[in-house]
């Protein structure tokens, strides 16, 4: 080998190691992200776009919505938290109900949520210290929402990793968590007339708040 193409043979090789490295970088930075600080910066993005617009956006449900999925769906796992949702039946779902499902049962949530949006307050937040273990698959992000009355209600996150980092699959309000909820809420119904049935009945829901 020429000394020509020993020179161009190491810079191929150094360029590869630089992609490489580049590439490490990215995804360690995505994972460093920690389960609080999804929260904190999601709830910062909402505060800053809420201002001084509730009053349009009250008036405006298709722009509030476009608002909440901005910010929200980077950051939630919406196929996790359906199948966790569908449990038994997702095994049994075809990849198209599964698909069909995953976007009913999103549009849901966001729907569902929309008009407590409105009424969020950044300085009404306290994301509490992490307790928890970010070793783990799973874990919770607790926090505190202080109501007008003085009354606080503990808000907390279920939380999942992936390769892209930590990401939202439930909110528990009160104890009472969205996913387990809705899961026993579409159960029976399920049964009584499959998924397909329960997908037809959530997307019509959709169209009719569409159309108010």
């Amino acid at each position: 080998m020429t000394m020509k193409n020993k020179a161009i043979g190491a810079q191929l090789a150094t360029s590869r190691l630089m992609v490489i490295l580049v590439t490490c970088l990215l995804s360690l930075s995505a994972l460093a992200e920690s389960p609080n600080s999804v929260i904190e910066e999601a709830a910062r993005l909402l505060d800053d776009a809420l201002e001084d617009r509730h009053d349009e956006l009250k008036e405006d449900k298709e722009a509030l919505y476009a608002l909440i999925d901005e910010i929200l769906l980077p950051r939630f796992h919406r196929r996790y938290a359906a199948q966790l949702v569908l449990a038994k039946h997702w095994r049994t779902a075809s990849e198209e109900e599964r698909n069909q499902f995953i976007d009913a049962f999103y549009d849901h949530l966001m729907h569902l949520y929309a008009e407590a949006v409105l009424d969020f307050d950044l300085a009404n937040l306290q994301v509490l210290p992490f307790r928890g273990d970010e070793t783990k698959k799973r874990t919770r992000v607790k926090t505190i929402v202080l109501l007008e009355d003085g009354t606080k209600v503990p808000v907390n996150y279920g939380m999942v990793s992936n390769e892209s980092g930590w990401k939202m699959f439930d909110v528990t309000i009160e104890g009472i968590s969205y996913v387990r909820n809705f899961k026993a809420e579409i159960n029976a119904e399920i049964q009584a007339k499959g998924l397909d049935g329960v997908i037809a009945r959530l997307e019509a829901e959709k169209n009719n708040g569409a159309a108010e």
